[in-house]
Order: structure tokens, then sequence, then C-alpha cells
């Protein structure tokens, strides 16, 4: 698999990563993927300690047992449950950033994460003081790297200017092509990467499953119209799934893709696009001419 570095950091990963969200709760089959992704030469696992009320970190902890060293393990912060209430309150302080590392490493298995990445954030967020929790963290070694997972062009602003993130983890399909916009340009010119989720668009673009509902910006009959055109740009090689991942790793700020599955099969389709070929600038002039160049409405 071509593997990439992520922004300034020592990361190197896998073009194709695991979101591991859709992993589900059923420990053994989740493990077995896991395991199958890294022995396919998969070695980014991106979780989260929101997942399944930290469940999906102890699981992934579970699979890395014994492999450590070769996965760059990635985690998410922010999201704080208070007892006696119910739901999730946003917190970026630092002393919650500090506390909560703690717990993510517990439930992970391991004393060190590759890569911690504030879990959203809002321009009304005490920046600096984040940033300097994250800058903590990474001296004292608990964190190798740290970044942001958010769809929030005003707040990726913020960082790429005040901070060291090494990477930002957005949204980018051939249905959700809002970064395109501002955002890739803006991490490609600052030597940040990114990490595209949501490349399938939970299935929505995925081959061998049909649609029951639309997307952001398509409607039921525009998506399925939608696939009906990209299914002309497929061929025996290269299937709808693996289009619409080269497709996200297309632009040169995308480091990694990081589909997610919950099966062997969908891993197995999702791992077939590190084999197929790129695509050429034809081809992805072709997918834009059919699908809408969506920009973000709020946030800006």
């Amino acid at each position: 698999m071509k593997m990439n570095r992520l922004g300034t950091s020592e990361l190197l990963v896998g073009e194709i990563g695991l979101g591991c969200m859709s992993l589900g709760t059923e420990e053994r089959k989740a493990v077995a993927i896991i395991h199958e992704a890294l022995d396919r030469g998969v070695n980014l696992l991106d979780t989260a300690d929101l997942y399944d009320s930290g469940c999906n970190e102890e699981i992934v902890g579970q699979a890395i047992k014994g492999r450590r060293g070769s996965v760059v393990l990635a985690t998410k912060v922010g999201n704080r449950r208070i007892p006696g209430q119910s739901g999730w309150a946003w917190d970026a302080s630092k002393a919650y950033i500090l506390s909560a590392v703690k717990e993510s490493m517990r439930r992970l298995g391991t004393d060190y994460i590759d890569l911690y990445q504030l879990h959203g954030g809002t321009i009304e967020d005490p920046i600096d003081e984040t940033i300097e929790a994250f800058k903590q963290l990474k001296r004292e070694g608990a964190i190798r790297a740290y970044g942001i997972s958010s769809i929030r062009p005003n707040v990726i602003r913020e960082y790429v200017a005040r901070s060291s993130i090494v990477s930002v983890m957005n949204p980018h399909s051939i249905v959700d092509r809002r970064a395109e916009e501002t955002v890739l340009p803006l991490l490609k010119d600052n030597g940040i990467s990114v990490i595209a989720r949501g490349p399938l668009a939970s299935g929505a673009i995925a081959a061998n499953r049909e649609p029951v509902k639309g997307v952001s910006d398509y409607e039921l009959e525009e998506l399925i119209r939608l696939r009906e055109q990209l299914q002309a740009l497929t061929s025996e090689e290269r299937s709808l799934t693996q289009l619409a991942i080269r497709y996200s790793l297309s632009d040169p700020a995308v480091a990694a893709a990081v589909p997610g599955a919950s099966s062997r099969e969908q891993l197995l389709q999702n791992l077939a696009a590190a084999d197929v070929p790129e695509l050429s600038e034809a081809e992805v002039q072709a997918i834009r001419s059919v699908s809408k160049a969506n920009r973000y409405a709020l946030h800006r």
C-alpha cells in the first residue's frame, strides 16, 4: 500500500486506513475485521472516546495487543459525559484534555497515542488553551502528533494559523465536496495533511449497496441518477466503491482516506482501492462534471 507522511510529523500512514466507528460492539467480529485490515497492510486506525461510549477504543485496544508498534493509532477528544446528565457536553479545556487522554490510553491499552485529534471545535473555544494541552502532551510523550477533526472552515483556519497541527480530518467524497472550495487548498499550502472521512458517504456511493434515502444536497432520485452516471466510469477492475475512494484520495492534500467497514466483505472492497490505478485528471474532471460542487453554508 502507498505510504504518505502526515504533515510535518514522523508518522507514515497507508493511504487507506480503517475508520473504526462502524465496527459495532461485538468484540470478536470487530477484532477480526481489524486484524484482517492490519494483515492486508492497513496501519492507520481511527477511533474516538465518543464512539460507543468508549467501547470502540476498548475493542481497538484488544485488537492491537502484540501489534502496537506497527499501528498508527488515532483517537479523539472533546466530548465529555457529565454525571447526572444525558448525552455529551463539549469541553475543549486544557484540564479536560489532560484528563481524558489518560482514560483513552487506558481503554486502548497503550502508553502513547500517535495522533490525538480535537473532535470538533468551535470558534468560541479557548483555542490557545486547547493548543497548549496538546503541546504539553506531546512534550510529555503521551502523544506523537496532534490534529483536529472538523468541518468548520473558520475553526480550521484558526488552528492552521496558531498551532502545529499535522492533520485535519474532514469529510471529502463525491457527494460532499465542500472541502475543495477553501479547506483543501489552505491545508496543502501549509503542509498539513487531510484525512478524508466518509469517502463512501455511509455507503451511498458504494458498490453492491442500494441507497434508500438521500444524503446532504442530494435527494434520493438525484443520488440514484448520480450513481448511474458514475457507473459509466467504472470497470471490471475498478468498482464504484474503489472509484469513490480513489476520488477522495485524488487531491494532493489528502494523505489517507478512512472508510468504515462493518463486515469483512466491505473491508476487502475498500482495501481493493489501494490496488487500482489512481484517477487521471480527466477522470477527476468527469466525476466533478456530474456531481455538485457543494459549499459550506455556515462557519465560513
